[in-house]
């Protein structure tokens, strides 16, 4: 089996609305499609992350929430690769999102930080 890249990544939300506007408004992804399953009671939007992945986020009633501390197991965080950290840093104050100190990256020497999604789901920006 050859694996030629990664589709999409899944995510569940617990507020869609509130999640919704944060990936498009904050993060600004673009939305693909957008999805009511009626008989799940539950969202589906299929958004764009550059030219070549999604992210799948999905609501569904009375979802359990789980741990997110990146050391708990299960999906440690999401990492977006940007150009300048310090320039998203400014974007996401300017947007009222709380942003972890900057650290190196000892392997690598880039920089990198994280913050998190409405329902604490840790997300990483690394710089390229």
């Amino acid at each position: 089996m050859k694996l030629n890249g990664i589709h999409h990544v899944a995510i569940i939300c617990s507020n869609y609305k509130t999640s919704k506007k944060f990936y498009t408004n904050i993060l600004g992804l673009k939305i693909i499609n957008e999805t009511y399953r009626k008989d799940r009671k539950s969202y589906k939007l299929d958004l764009a992350v550059g030219d070549k992945y999604q992210i799948e986020l999905f609501s569904f009633p009375k979802a359990p929430k789980r741990p997110s501390y990146p050391e708990a197991r299960g999906l440690r965080h999401l990492a977006f690769e940007i150009d300048s950290i310090e320039q998203a840093i400014r974007e996401l104050a300017d947007k009222n999102v709380a942003v972890e100190p900057v650290r190196v990256d000892e392997i690598t020497g880039k920089k990198f930080t994280f913050f998190s999604d409405p329902d604490d789901l840790p997300i990483e920006l690394y710089e390229r």
